[in-house]
């Protein structure tokens, strides 16, 4: 991909946010006829076959196809006070996520959509939970994005078995391309050795709540790249590669919005000893 200037970059990503809409209802969504013209689609029909693969993959992904793709008519004008209905979506977060997922990857503004619908969806997912907005303080919050991490490597673990991660020791090679692709190259012993962490200390008991956000982004994603792309999925390597891949594209979102590489954020006590505490001070 080209490199694209920063402010250039900000406008082009905040071109998804313009086209939302809201309904009777007080719920978002994109028009799929908008999402087309962000997305450079000059002909309908290209973009109908985008969005035939990307209901393919919400079914692929256990959803209700209906509640993210909702077919509809748009009234255009085509001539002097004429107008006629076309045929259009409208479209949820994750429906558009689908799609630019299933877009022409050779487009900058493809890779760009990937990154807001994929970043804002996840972040609408945690927010939108009730457990996680009756919380208060920055330590309960954190210690939820830990277990929404550690729940999230167990269902990841199981669609690396379906493809073939299977052994203990390959898993551990899969998890550390993963790192590798978000660390910029290091594995799970090089950031132990760069955040001065004790071998018998876990990296994820000791990130903060923007670096558990980001892992498990990566984790999320993966898991959800191994399942769609199941069948197409031939070894071990391939999937280790699909994980190094997700890991880069993670890196990449935080770089384009300015944020800290998540090797050099601080590192934070223990997420036990938060554990415990939030314990006492609930009894």
């Amino acid at each position: 991909m080209e490199k694209i200037e920063f402010e250039n970059l900000n406008n082009r990503i905040s071109a998804f946010e313009r086209i939302k809409q809201i309904n009777e209802f007080g719920q978002e969504y994109w028009s799929a006829r908008d999402l087309s013209s962000i997305l450079e689609y000059q002909k309908w029909d290209k973009f109908q076959n985008v969005i035939k693969k990307a209901i393919e993959s919400c079914k692929n992904s256990e959803q209700p196809v209906e509640n993210h793709f909702l077919q509809t008519g748009k009234m255009v004008r085509i001539g002097s006070n004429t107008e006629r209905t076309i045929m259009d979506y409208q479209l949820s977060r994750y429906a558009c996520y689908l799609i630019v997922q299933n877009a022409d990857p050779s487009k900058d503004v493809v890779a760009l959509g990937q990154t807001y619908f994929a970043i804002q969806t996840r972040k609408q997912e945690i927010t939108e939970m009730e457990e996680y907005q009756n919380l208060e303080t920055y330590e309960e919050k954190r210690l939820f994005l830990r277990q929404e991490l550690k729940k999230t490597n167990l269902q990841l673990a199981s669609a690396a078995k379906d493809v073939g991660v299977i052994e203990s020791i390959d898993y551990a090679i899969f998890q550390d391309h993963g790192y590798k692709g978000l660390y910029g190259g290091l594995s799970s012993k090089d950031i132990h050795f760069k955040k001065g962490l004790k071998p018998s200390q876990k990296i994820l008991d000791h990130m903060g709540s923007t670096e558990l956000a980001a892992n498990l982004f990566r984790a999320t994603q993966t898991e959800e790249k191994l399942k769609t792309e199941k069948e197409n999925i031939k070894s071990k390597k391939e999937a280790n590669q699909i994980h190094l891949e997700v890991g880069k594209k993670v890196r990449k979102a935080i770089k384009d919005i300015g944020g800290t590489m998540p090797e050099n954020l601080p590192v934070e006590e223990s997420i036990k000893k938060i554990e415990t505490k939030i314990k006492k001070l609930k009894k």
